[in-house]
């Protein structure tokens, strides 16, 4: 199955400030590892909690939370828990996060940084994931982004939840990170003045894949009318009625609403469009006049040949 069918940058200290001190429980929570975990840190690096009151359990401030997170980031990126204590130890609050990511990108493997971003998604560490994906983005371009790193971490995730049926706010902010970073990519020089079509079929709601086809159009410089998600049949015909796109791409993840009327009762217009579709939804053998896309890159070089680049 092809990957096309699935689914200021430093942080500061003041992301983990707390108003009150926290236990071991809460701590662990906020950092996305198990309490005995914590208390292995402590006991092992001696990173537990700086202040202690005969009588009373044991606390951490906010100043020790923000060790920990240094701490927890610097693993996820790859650095040796011994090696990673020594550097909490000393932190001062800035957690340098954009430099920190930007060195380990340098040395670690793409299966290395979906690890990494799929442990940060599950402790909800937003700004390692938004970081983390914008420096990859800016050194890879959007297919590359895609295909090699995003696709793997909404598979695994996806793959998380239907083992254990935990994570749906999970794969909800990966989502809302991705497709903000894909809105983001500036449009270049354009090579045609004909805008292509792309739109997500009937009920289709999950078409992150259009988004990041989109973007990767921005970096080729083709002007889209993009029509995103549910977007009904009257409105496709609708437009291309008006403007006659030289491509139009057709996204359905699910085979309930990829229905083949989208493709046969496209309107007759010249020059004709090439009709191209792409998500798993779709039934190939009742949509021979259409181009399926198995992949992003193979949808940018259908789309690319439409307009004559």
């Amino acid at each position: 199955m092809g990957v096309f069918q699935l689914v200021a940058l430093v942080t500061r200290g003041k992301d983990v400030e707390v108003d009150e001190d926290l236990t071991v429980a809460a701590v662990a929570r906020r950092l996305g590892i198990a309490p005995a975990t914590l208390r292995t840190w402590d006991r092992r690096y001696g990173l537990g909690p700086s202040q202690h009151e005969t009588g009373r359990h044991r606390k951490y401030s906010s100043g020790d939370l923000a060790k920990l997170t240094f701490m927890r980031r610097l693993i996820v990126s790859g650095v040796a828990p011994a090696h990673a204590a020594e550097q909490a130890k000393t932190h001062k609050g800035e957690l340098g996060l954009a430099k920190l990511i930007q060195r380990a990108g340098k040395k670690r493997s793409n299966e290395d940084l979906v690890s990494s971003l799929f442990t940060a998604a599950y402790a909800l560490d937003s700004q390692y994931l938004d970081t983390a994906i914008a420096d990859y983005l800016k050194r890879s371009g959007v297919v590359a982004t895609w295909q090699e790193i995003l696709v793997p971490l909404l598979n695994q995730i996806g793959a998380e939840w239907e083992e254990t049926e935990n994570g749906v706010e999970v794969e909800h902010l990966v989502s809302e990170i991705v497709k903000r970073h894909f809105l983001s990519v500036a449009f270049q020089k354009a090579i045609t003045a004909r805008p292509v079509l792309l739109a997500a079929v009937h009920e289709e709601q999950h078409c992150l894949a259009l988004y990041a086809l989109r973007a990767a159009l921005n970096e080729r410089g083709i002007p889209a009318h993009f029509l995103g998600p549910r977007t009904p049949l009257v409105a496709i015909t609708g437009l291309v009625k008006k403007v006659a796109p030289p491509a139009i791409f057709l996204w359905a993840l699910l085979p309930e609403n990829a229905d083949p009327r989208f493709i046969r009762n496209i309107p007759a217009v010249r020059p004709a469009p090439r009709i191209i579709i792409g998500g798993p939804g779709w039934d190939l053998k009742k949509c021979k006049d259409a181009v399926f896309a198995p992949d992003l890159a193979s949808a940018c070089e259908e789309i690319e040949q439409a307009i004559g680049a």
